[in-house]
């Protein structure tokens, strides 16, 4: 399956998450907002330097707010 962000992109930087961590963190505790994905103590996300919480660590938009919202509409799977 090919997608828009190559699944083994790394988005929290601080904590080595890659957009396919962040897919089946989502996934696995039906995620539907940003704040929910921040607060899971067994896979924690944006917690450190934040830079991946809206603009994303390169300051390239690919951040957790992206991947979360492409995941509820379908475009990351």
């Amino acid at each position: 399956e090919r997608s828009m962000i190559p699944k083994d992109k790394l988005i929290c930087f601080c904590n080595n998450a890659t957009v396919q961590d962040i897919i089946d963190t989502v996934k696995e505790n039906n995620i539907t907002h940003l704040d929910a994905l921040r607060e899971i103590e067994s896979a924690p996300l944006g917690d450190k330097c934040e830079s991946c919480l809206e603009n994303g660590y390169e300051n390239d938009g690919y951040s957790l707010a992206c991947v979360l919202s492409l995941v509820q509409t379908g475009q990351l799977k």
